[in-house]
């Protein structure tokens, strides 16, 4: 049921992504203009993301009816497949955002979904089956819903769960997101929609990230007062300046608990070129550009937190193995697993894009 109170209203918050989760939720890429040669490698690279997460949490996969029948196929018996129809696989962006309150309730809402960008800079048109993606799986689980009256994708903001959320202002004072909004305003909106009490803004997101600068391409928050942030050493590449600049706003900034932040720096893979090869299997799009030597959004940071796992992606040989162990020495207690994905992030994203937690009620 679509509920006309707010989250704060009603006493619900955002929990981290670090608190127990009942829930993960995946959708099929089959796009042929986003993934390559149908979304073919795509999909068993979602597939191996999907099997890591069902270790440590139930998975459900959302499918389009004509693939139904293979993903059914392709994925293991445990994990659920789910016909629905939808324009793309981000489910960070068009899945609910879950919500908990004091009471061991559970909600969740729904952000308007204007495909990155809408008619402005959107990536593709139409949306309307991914902006109704949200509303449908809260109602499948039985849970009610907020419909929020603005623009926002689940990858645009994180939060530690005790009232401090981070988020860019390249995306979220974009122009074609809430250009009516003032930045005040939006962050009276998220107050009242997550129930946070403070936002801390980094400038920019990862370079050249089609969302217009997703923070979680650039940072995690992997516990309380506590991330980890994309780091670049190279002064000539332009993630540089902006991996500096964020470190020197969290360096400064104190939560809403008036901690300090910790801030474990990730090595930035690459950077990572698509090839000719791989932009030869995706088909000419209007809004998404595919050419041979775009530079990937390739970062360690688009990762999942699942209960007691921590699902990685590995893309770069040579920055792999020191990825992985500064997450494992950050987050001791957890077991930390590197998955392959250059296929996920060929279409402009990674683990954490591809997926969105609910948590225990």
């Amino acid at each position: 049921m679509e509920l006309q109170s707010t989250p704060r209203a009603d006493g619900f918050y955002w929990p981290a992504e670090f608190a127990p989760q009942q829930h993960v939720w995946l959708a099929w890429p089959e796009r042929p203009d986003n993934w390559r040669l149908g979304g073919k490698p795509a999909q068993q690279a979602f597939v191996a993301v999907a099997e890591v997460i069902a270790r440590a949490t139930e998975v459900s996969v959302l499918v389009s009816p004509e693939q139904y029948q293979f993903a059914r196929h392709s994925l293991p018996d445990g994990i659920r497949v789910v016909e629905m129809s939808y324009n793309d696989a981000w489910m960070r962006d068009i899945g609910p955002t879950s919500l908990v309150d004091d009471q061991g309730g559970l909600r969740m809402v729904s952000w308007q979904f204007n495909a990155w960008g809408g008619l402005e800079d959107g990536l593709y048109f139409p949306w309307d089956k991914d902006d109704q993606v949200a509303m449908k799986i809260a109602d499948l689980m039985g849970y009610d819903h907020y419909q929020a009256p603005f623009v926002l994708e689940g990858g645009a903001i994180h939060c530690d769960g005790e009232g401090t959320l981070y988020t860019t202002e390249e995306c979220l004072l974009h122009p074609s997101r809430n250009p009516h909004l003032t930045r005040e305003e939006i962050e009276a909106q998220l107050r009242e929609y997550l129930g946070i009490e403070q936002v801390i803004w980094l400038p920019r997101g990862l370079v050249n990230d089609e969302t217009n600068g997703h923070v979680d391409n650039l940072l995690h928050v992997i516990g309380p007062a506590k991330v980890v942030l994309t780091w670049c050493d190279d002064a000539e590449d332009p993630q540089y300046a902006i991996s500096r600049a964020a470190f020197e706003v969290l360096a400064s900034a104190r939560d809403a608990k008036g901690r300090a932040i910790e801030v474990v720096k990730l090595p930035m893979p690459g950077p990572l070129h698509l090839s000719a090869q791989e932009a030869a299997g995706i088909e000419p799009s209007g809004g998404m550009k595919r050419q041979a030597g775009e530079r990937l959004g390739a970062s360690y940071a688009n990762l999942l937190i699942t209960n007691e796992l921590v699902v990685m992606p590995l893309l770069d040989e040579a920055t792999d193995t020191e990825a992985l162990a500064r997450v494992q020495a950050a987050m001791p207690r957890h077991q930390v697993v590197g998955v392959p994905t250059r296929e996920i992030v060929l279409g402009g994203g990674n683990i954490h894009c591809i997926t969105q937690q609910v948590p225990r009620a």
